[in-house]
């Protein structure tokens, strides 16, 4: 078993992870996002991960990082490569219904919108110039950024910023059965209300069909002047292909094998045409002795919060699969 798919990039003398935190009213609409219990509580979900990566616990009301089925979170993931790094995440307010409750960078900006029925994010502009402000405040003090997201439902921005974008894409999903059918009826509605609006403006694009995660995300890459990699997977895509068509270089990706190998997705087909280069990891995640985390294998939650690259990042700072495997295990475990 290969742990990572391709070499290429180099250890970092001071890499930090950063975690891009937004809401899509998308994630609402029943059957979207399994990325909470009912779909109203999925836009607490990403002030519970970083309340859990930054703390160790989610100590805001009384719930455990796992789905129903008992399968651990990203977060949690993302929070063992935390500790086995010694890293301090940083996290930024991109557009969040609930106020977090860790400390974030804030962009002062407001959830997006449902793009069937009005304009997804109608300051994606100025997100977009205050994403880059922070880029280059981050890139002062980082050699290396790797950038995460959680947004709920973002898969489904994704696919509308990609198709927009002209990319005959097809996204994943946190379920099991990925809900292409619901996902493809919210893409024909969107269109039909925004028409053919080309590449000539990416932000525009974003502006009509996105989230504020993607124009924050590609102000923070725009804005960096060190090194860049995106951790996700088809949301990163979707940010990839608006830094591409504004005519700036793409970052490198990082992700779970299990999103990369989505069946009903086509992140390996998408990422060569927008010019991506991917870095995937294979955690074995069916021979580490949990079962919850052995449903990553069959396709429950696949990625999220950033898990993908903040495993390869540990991988490019020297750390064995073994090392990584057992940091994993050992911080799922107390949460069961």
């Amino acid at each position: 078993m290969v742990f990572v798919n391709r070499s290429g990039l180099k250890k970092a003398d001071a890499p930090l992870f950063v975690g891009i935190l937004a809401n899509t009213m998308l994630s609402v609409v029943p059957g979207v996002s399994g990325a909470g219990p009912t779909a109203e509580k999925t836009l607490l979900t990403p002030v519970l991960d970083a309340e859990l990566i930054t703390n160790g616990a989610i100590t805001s009301m009384p719930v455990r990082p796992n789905t129903p089925t008992g399968c651990p979170t990203p977060a949690t993931i993302t929070r063992a490569m935390m500790e086995l790094l010694g890293m301090t995440p940083v996290f930024v307010n991109a557009g969040l219904v609930h106020t977090p409750t860790v400390p974030c960078l804030e962009i002062y900006s407001s959830p997006g919108g449902d793009p069937r029925y009005s304009d997804a994010v109608p300051d994606a502009n100025n997100i977009f110039l205050k994403g880059e402000s922070v880029g280059r405040f981050l890139s002062q003090y980082s050699d290396l950024l790797v950038i995460g997201e959680c947004v709920p439902g973002g898969t489904t921005t994704a696919l509308c910023v990609l198709r927009a974008l002209g990319y005959p894409a097809r996204v994943s999903s946190s379920y099991v059965m990925n809900p292409v059918g619901i996902k493809e009826e919210i893409w024909n509605a969107v269109q039909a209300r925004v028409g053919t609006l080309g590449p000539g403006n990416p932000i525009d694009i974003v502006r009509a069909t996105g989230d504020p995660m993607m124009a924050a995300a590609a102000g923070i890459v725009s804005g960096c002047k060190g090194a860049v990699l995106l951790a996700g997977g088809t949301q990163m895509l979707a940010v990839a292909a608006i830094l591409k068509a504004m005519g700036k270089e793409i970052p490198d990706i990082a992700m779970t094998c299990y999103v990369r190998d989505d069946p009903l997705a086509d992140i390996t087909s998408t990422g060569q045409a927008v010019g991506a280069r991917i870095f995937s990891v294979d955690p074995g995640f069916e021979q580490i002795g949990h079962q919850g985390l052995a449903r990553y294998c069959i396709g429950e939650v696949k990625e999220g919060m950033g898990a993908g690259g903040a495993m390869f990042l540990a991988h490019l700072q020297g750390f064995t699969p073994e090392q990584i495997r057992h940091q994993i295990f050992s911080t799922v475990s107390r949460y069961q």
